[in-house]
């Protein structure tokens, strides 16, 4: 049995994703920050049809944090096989607005979260000549942000992290891709999408419709399974349309 462990996933698409992951049979391991509540919450339901589920608290903008998650994990379900970087943050604000504190805290959280989980991780894939790695990032890394220039500027760094792993690690059994999402419905988002501009841009999405987390969940069970064991160092485009349009 493979173990997954997905960062940031007591709500919407980590929440979604460990659900998913869950319901087919892998080990799981879930990351939270402070919403305990929600973290039980999961935890219950998922152990109703798998027993091999684990809550992690764990701050992503924190090494030590991340190498405690880690040895949690090992304890309890065994080293991870399939890491998917979910965990992020975003903050609406103009350019001129952001201060140091928010760029250090964004790029803590959305990239050097994400570069760390892959160094402690990686070491134990590579000891099986197998692993899959799945970074969650946005089409805002691929077109630039408008009103969160450093989110975006976060989730390009991710892309660039993706292709950097796959270029060095494939030719040992590890596939790494990322998952430039669109316009998702969570709780995250919902500014976003109530604001005039997210309007206007889900106007303008070719498919019609804003995505889901059921849409991103099944996209990682691909990214996780053996039917994608030649996919490696891509950006999936999850997004409706929107980056052609």
């Amino acid at each position: 049995m493979k173990t997954v462990f997905v960062t940031g996933a007591s709500r919407g698409i980590g929440r979604e994703i460990a659900r998913k992951m869950a319901n087919s049979g892998y080990s799981v391991a879930f990351g939270y920050l402070n919403n305990i509540n929600a973290a039980n919450s999961l935890n219950q339901e998922l152990k109703k049809n798998n027993p091999n589920i684990l809550p992690v608290k764990i701050n992503l903008g924190s090494q030590e944090s991340i190498q405690n998650a880690k040895k949690i994990i090992e304890d309890n379900l065994g080293s991870v096989d399939i890491l998917v970087n979910n965990g992020a943050i975003s903050q609406e604000k103009n350019f001129f607005e952001i201060n140091n504190q928010d760029l250090d805290e964004m790029l803590s959280v959305n990239f050097k979260g994400p570069f760390i989980c892959i160094q402690e991780f990686l070491p134990e894939m590579l000891k099986k000549n197998w692993g899959k790695i799945i970074n969650i990032s946005s089409i805002g890394g691929q077109w630039g942000g408008s009103n969160q220039i450093h989110y975006a500027a976060s989730k390009a760094a991710l892309i660039n992290l993706t292709k950097s792993i796959a270029k060095n690690y494939s030719n040992k059994g590890i596939n790494c891709n990322s998952v430039a999402i669109g316009l998702v419905k969570t709780d995250m988002s919902n500014k976003e999408i109530e604001s005039s501009k997210g309007k206007e841009k889900i106007k303008l999405i070719p498919s019609g419709r804003i995505g889901t987390v059921e849409d991103v969940a099944n996209i990682v069970s691909f990214l996780s399974s053996e039917q994608s064991s030649y996919i490696t160092g891509q950006t999936i485009n999850l997004n409706g349309g929107m980056l052609f349009n």
